[in-house]
């Protein structure tokens, strides 16, 4: 939809012109899964997909929300006198959790507001639409009501939307990827001191294709939290024999001399995973800086295979796309982005292979899996914001 038919939506829809404009884009992580929570590195950054919200403050307390991608919801109305979590609001809760959790950090929002939700990214995938929705709805907020928020300050309130108002155990990488993106650049953070610096990713001759399975996947009833939890048993059991506070903090010569400590096979493997993938993401940053795109994508692959064999999250339709990809001519790297349980893959291909790889790849698909897998090249784009003139085609 263009901004143009939006606005026209809004108006038909609340009987009123939008005010603002606002946009927060969606994420890919170019490598370093499940290493967030795990106090590790990640390596993510914001696309040109995202969610775009169209606003208009009210002079009462009502809150009137509108998506385009739910559109047979209708208006969902709600009050500002009546935060709370209702599993019946759907999609709504995540608007509402930020304006609940943006007051008990005591910004004054002190009026409702009228909002219409477009997102592009494709819904369930793994580019992090919820994530996605609370920084528009931040920055939205910031915007109506002439806010000064410190950008991390913002992204901390969205990761606490997810995890207290949502019940999302997830670490603090979509919310940062999406409140601190920049274009042409992906974000190497360290998620236990939220130190980061931006690493330019030049790619000349290739791109990064997004590789959407098509299975829906809900991180609140997937397996998420229990990888969270084998985790953290890992880590306490590993405590006992040497000073850590994280996994992340762990280097493979340290994790290879106590494993033993842990006791289980199953919990010994989630712990490899997070440590080794922890390794990878801080190799894959000293292999970009010096322009070794080849190196990164023999990472990515190793990757894969970590998150496949020991952290077990990726199952059939995400293992057929990159096995399919890794066999495919112009192929630098491909993994699985996200929580896994379905949702995306990404490849770095060669821009003169692109046709025929997502023409082999989709296939391949189709005949294992018995679904259709969709395609898209994934531009680096900025981070969440208010929409200039110039923006807003």
């Amino acid at each position: 939809m263009k901004m143009e038919g939006m606005g026209r939506l809004f108006a038909d829809t609340f009987n009123r012109p939008a005010e603002r404009v606002f946009f927060a884009p969606g994420r890919i992580n170019l490598i370093g899964e499940h290493t967030d929570y795990n106090g590790g590195h990640v390596f993510p950054l914001a696309i040109t997909f995202g969610t775009y919200a169209l606003a208009a403050k009210r002079e009462d307390n009502k809150l009137r929300f509108y998506s385009a991608n739910f559109s047979e919801r209708g208006v969902v109305e709600g009050s500002l006198d009546a935060l709370g979590y209702r599993e019946e609001d759907g999609w709504t809760n995540y608007p509402k959790g930020m304006t609940k959790l943006m007051q008990e950090a005591g910004y004054s929002i002190n009026t409702g507001y009228d909002v219409l939700f477009y997102g592009n990214i494709p819904n369930g995938a793994g580019l992090s639409s919820s994530a996605s929705i609370e920084m528009a709805t931040g920055v939205m907020l910031e915007g109506l009501f002439d806010l000064d928020i410190d950008r991390i300050e913002m992204v901390k309130i969205g990761q606490r939307v997810e995890n207290y108002y949502i019940g999302v155990n997830s670490g603090i990488m979509d919310q940062f990827a999406i409140g601190m993106g920049k274009a042409g650049a992906a974000i190497w953070l360290d998620c236990e001191t939220l130190d980061f610096e931006y690493a330019p990713i030049e790619l000349p001759d290739a791109s990064i294709v997004i590789m959407n399975t098509n299975k829906r996947r809900e991180l609140a009833s997937s397996k998420y939290n229990e990888r969270r939890s084998e985790c953290e048993e890992a880590l306490s059991r590993l405590q006992k024999q040497i000073d850590v506070k994280s996994l992340g903090e762990l280097t493979t010569d340290q994790f290879e001399e106590y494993r033993a400590a842990i006791g289980d096979a199953v919990l010994e493997k989630r712990a490899r995973h997070a440590v080794y993938e922890n390794a990878r993401t801080i190799e894959a940053l000293n292999k970009l800086k010096r322009g070794d795109v080849e190196a990164v994508g023999l990472l990515m692959n190793e990757s894969h295979r970590s998150l496949e064999q020991d952290y077990e999250v990726t199952g059939k339709e995400l293992d057929t796309l990159v096995h399919t990809a890794w066999n495919q001519p112009g192929v630098i790297g491909a993994r699985m982005t996200g929580a896994g349980f379905g949702g995306c893959a990404i490849a770095i291909v060669l821009n003169e292979h692109i046709d025929s790889f997502i023409s082999e790849v989709g296939n391949r698909y189709k005949e294992e899996c018995g679904i259709e897998a969709a395609f898209y090249m994934a531009a680096i784009g900025g981070g969440a914001r208010e929409l200039v003139r110039e923006e807003i085609k």
